[in-house]
């Protein structure tokens, strides 16, 4: 039974909140898919704060359906961060070693996994690892240059 613990901590503009699943790869899935969840969700509120301005009308309707939005792409991105996260560890537990590779085959496996649970065409999920192995390449390297 993994032991669940939840800290957190506001101490410079970085809000990092932290839970204890019991397992590193539990641990960093979870993490993964909060963050994500939450700048997903937070982007959503941003977008509809902005038409409900530009339209200068606010509804229960209106309302409700920002809510649904916000969860529903909190939920998506969120998981799909989660299995990045989740893969790239998977990979450096795997290889013993934490490299770039570990971001470019776990974004290419996230890629192919999310690809092909949308009942894309063979085709497309090959075209989807690709670019989420270059993504993630990609921002391995510009984490790096800083």
């Amino acid at each position: 039974m993994p032991y669940k613990r939840i800290s957190g901590s506001i101490s410079t503009p970085k809000v990092d909140v932290m839970i204890d699943m019991g397992n590193p790869f539990l641990n960093l899935s979870v993490d993964g898919f909060l963050k994500m969840g939450t700048v997903a969700a937070a982007k959503v509120a941003a977008e509809e704060a902005y038409y409900i301005v530009k339209r200068g009308n606010v509804s229960s309707h209106k309302f409700e359906h920002t809510l649904k939005k916000m969860c529903k792409q909190g939920a998506y991105w969120g998981t799909i961060a989660g299995l990045y996260v989740g893969m790239e560890y998977g990979v450096e537990r795997i290889r013993g070693t934490n490299d770039w590779k570990n971001a470019m085959l776990g974004g290419a496996v996230t890629g192919a996994i999310i690809s092909a649970a949308s009942s894309n065409s063979k085709d497309k999920i090959v075209v989807d690892a690709i670019t989420g192995g270059a993504i993630a390449t990609a921002a391995e390297f510009l984490n790096h240059l800083t």
